[in-house]
């Protein structure tokens, strides 16, 4: 099976490179987390020094990278690793960057008659772990169709989106609805135990009608609502809030420049801005929003 070089190793990518693992690939992954690296190796990847040393000799490039810059950083520049890449081998990014940051990525590596695609992901770390990803793809079908197999092993839908940058759009007007309705979400259900109901039953009535989400039925933010999501583990673990506030600016941003009302999407990011105001906050799963609504121990009776 070919090589694969992997980049970022976080509770996002470290699953999938050990995904990849499972089915057959070989994986020299890299992570500036020390930490990172020492779990995948225990996951089956060959931990390297450097991004160069990972990916000699690799047929395809996966990254998982937490920002444009960090993106840029690697692929661009002199040093970057488009210049030392064969030619044809296929770059899959899959974070969550600009679409303007995609297309430049895209561009260098064409140039360099690589095939490139930018690929983010939905689904959670749930689904990380599971291989169930849902990917977003931009670019040429010909690049998609190559990464097509990859992918199968991380992911259980693939949509090619359009051209470079895309899949970027398509990733950003998800997670502008996934703000929504968490924060809409949060809001029901505070007000349901306020006034005396079981956060349980509500969601179980909410589920079964036309209030029913995806935050509701599979990532349930109220604690003690669902096993085995963020909020029955202190709200630790999967999409942080500093990622959501990063994912909300790019939406922002991305509907100034097309002259975009998104008066919901711009109040979900007024209130995940309030909430990630302390560190220790941006830290927690984006579905700690609920604590904003939540009243303290002795608060309000009625």
């Amino acid at each position: 099976m070919e090589k694969i070089a992997f980049f970022g190793l976080g509770n996002m990518g470290g699953p999938m490179a050990a995904n990849l693992v499972k089915a057959g690939y070989s994986v020299a992954a890299f992570d500036l987390n020390p930490t990172a690296l020492v779990q995948a190796q225990k996951d089956g990847c060959t931990p390297c020094e450097s991004p160069l040393q990972a990916a000699e000799g690799a047929a395809i490039v996966v990254s998982m990278l937490p920002s444009g810059a960090a993106v840029k950083s690697l692929y661009l520049g002199e040093e970057g690793l488009l210049n030392h890449l064969a030619e044809n081998t296929l770059v899959i990014d899959c974070s969550t960057i600009s679409a303007e940051d995609a297309r430049l990525v895209n561009e260098a590596a064409s140039e360099r008659g690589l095939l490139a695609i930018d690929a983010p992901v939905s689904g959670g770390t749930a689904a990380a772990q599971a291989g169930s990803l849902c990917f977003m793809c931009g670019g040429e079908e010909a690049a998609v169709d190559a990464a097509r197999e990859p992918l199968q092993a991380m992911g259980a839908k693939i949509f090619h989106a359009g051209s470079a940058g895309a899949g970027q759009v398509a990733k950003i007007c998800n997670n502008l609805l996934l703000a929504i309705h968490m924060t809409g979400t949060a809001e029901a259900l505070q007000l349901g135990v306020d006034k005396g109901l079981d956060p349980k039953v509500l969601s179980e009535i909410m589920m079964q009608s036309s209030g029913n989400n995806w935050s509701l039925s599979n990532y349930n933010p109220y604690p003690g609502a669902m096993e085995n999501v963020p909020a029955a583990n202190g709200y630790s673990g999967g999409f942080t809030v500093a990622l959501m506030l990063k994912d909300l600016g790019l939406a922002m941003d991305a509907a100034a420049t097309s002259a975009s009302s998104t008066p919901m999407g711009a109040l979900a990011k007024n209130l995940y801005q309030l909430h990630g105001a302390s560190d220790e906050n941006q830290k927690l799963d984006f579905s700690s929003i609920q604590n904003m609504f939540r009243r303290p121990a002795g608060g309000l009776t009625w």
